[in-house]
This record gives C-alpha cells, structure tokens and sequence, in this order.
C-alpha cells in the first residue's frame, strides 16, 4: 500500500454547521437613548463643575428678611464655649488611689514531661532516639512496680512550667505524642 501525503492535502470542509456554534451576527448600532443619554451626560457635567466653581469663592451676605427688620449676620469663626459638666467622675478619677493587694507567688518546684513508659528497654531507647531527632535529650529511667518492671522516657527537670509546655509543642509538631507534665518528685 502506497503511503499518502496528509500534509499536501487541503482539509475538507465540514458541510455540516455544528449545532454549538450559531450563527453570529453582527451587532446592532448604537441605539438612540444610549446616543440621549451621552449627550445630556456630556452638557450636564460640565454645568455642574462650572456651578461649584463659580460658587466656591463667596461668603454668605448680610440678610434682611422682609418681615422683620432683624439682619441675619453671616456665621462667626470663633467657637462657643464648652458646656458645662454635670459629672463629677471626671474630678472622681483625678483624686482617686487605687489600693493594691500584696500576694506571693509561689513556685511549685520543678517539673518533668513524661513521653513514654514501656516494658522492655529497647522501645524506650526508640522513642528516645525519635525524641533526639526533635533536638531534645531524654531520660531513660527503670522503674520497678510490684508486677512488672517499667522503662519510663522522660525530659526535665524544667524550673517554670511554661519551659515544658514549650518543650511538649515542639515534640507535638515532631510526632510524638501524648507527653504529661508532672512535678518532679
């Protein structure tokens, strides 16, 4: 079979319309109350801007109304005088003392986070290693129980609280979870 030349060859034309596409046809002129409405925008904006410029320097006038024979003077610049208070916190507050309690703080002693507690010590060495990663140095302690000996992984003994808490969000965004804070006992 001979090969054929497909790009030689024109495209044929699609006889059929496709029935997405419909027939454009060309827009319609502008109609005349678009053409109205242009007109009156373009003889009435420049009206107005020649009527607030043309009244943007005068001051108000003496006036006489017919009626009476009283003169309506123009405003003062000056300003009227405050009102006068009918409060007395005002002078309440100037005078006032505050009376301050005394308290101690007392500190509840040092802290430690607990992260783990398992039964053989290679799981705590794990955790201890994964702990290490984070940038923090655990403690593996042997903790003998009554039925069973436990290796406990702990971090401390932190001074304040808030050093621990710090601490524990840093291991959470680590993946390691469910750490307590305990006092160090």
């Amino acid at each position: 079979m001979a090969h054929q030349d497909y790009v030689s060859r024109s495209r044929a034309k699609n006889k059929k319309q496709s029935p997405y596409k419909k027939n454009v046809e060309p827009a319609p002129a502008v109609s005349i109350k678009v053409k109205m409405i242009a007109v009156f925008l373009l003889i009435a904006l420049p009206a107005f801007g020649y009527l607030l410029w043309s009244i943007k320097d005068k001051q108000p006038e003496t006036i006489t109304t017919p009626q009476t024979t009283k003169t309506v003077k123009a405003k003062s610049t000056e300003l009227p005088k405050p009102p006068e208070e009918k409060w007395t916190y005002v002078d309440d507050l100037k005078s006032k003392e505050v009376e301050v309690g005394e308290y101690e703080v007392t500190q509840k002693g040092p802290y430690k986070m607990q992260c783990g507690s398992f039964k053989t010590r290679k799981q705590a060495e794990a955790l201890k290693a994964k702990i290490a990663f984070t940038g923090l140095e655990a403690i593996v302690s042997k903790s003998v129980g009554t039925s069973a000996t436990w290796f406990k992984v702990y971090l401390g003994p932190y001074p304040k609280k808030r050093g621990a808490e710090k601490d524990k969000h840093k291991l959470k965004n680590n993946s390691v979870h469910g750490c307590k804070i305990w006092n160090w006992n």
